[in-house]
């Protein structure tokens, strides 16, 4: 069995989803007026130590980790429904830096211990949000903000404690 120590992994979260334009009219409602609904929040990258893992070997070969987008909105102010958080597996004792800047993201020393990666984007409002009684019809719908990517370094502490002690 090979023991893998460190590792460089790129994690991205999800988009939120746009929101709609859209009108509706029916029958008991004489005038109509806007229904646009907001689009779903994007999804989260989020670390979890997990002490039955031991080694990094898996994030040698599996690299790229992507959360879920959120969905758009529709019409009759349906919301679009949040993309899923994705949960990463890490050994209890790694260490997480960001790859660019060197800066220390998280020690996960802790068993069961979560640490946000990437924070995934805002969904955008829909035109039902932009009435107002002197502004009756928007036609006006903002777009879902763009999911965080990071490039992130892994590092494994067990392996380094060992080789200072031996």
């Amino acid at each position: 069995m090979r023991f893998l120590d460190e590792a460089r992994i790129r994690v991205t979260a999800g988009s939120g989803g746009n929101g709609c334009a859209a009108f509706l009219r029916e029958k008991y409602r004489p005038m109509g007026g806007p229904s646009g609904g907001d689009g779903g929040r994007g999804g989260d990258v989020i670390g979890q130590a997990d002490e039955g893992m031991g080694t990094l070997l898996y994030y040698s070969s599996h690299r790229l980790f992507r959360a879920k987008s959120g969905e758009n909105g529709r019409g009759k102010t349906q919301h679009g429904r949040s993309g899923e958080d994705l949960v990463i597996k890490l050994p209890t004792g790694t260490i997480i830096k960001d790859a660019v800047s060197g800066e220390l993201v998280a020690d996960l020393t802790r068993n069961g211990e979560q640490v946000l990666l990437a924070r995934g984007g805002r969904g955008g409002r829909g035109n039902a949000r932009f009435a107002t009684p002197t502004h009756q019809a928007p036609r006006r719908a903002d777009p879902g903000e763009i999911g965080q990517e990071r490039e992130l370094t892994l590092e494994l502490r067990l392996l380094a404690d060992a080789g200072l002690i031996g």
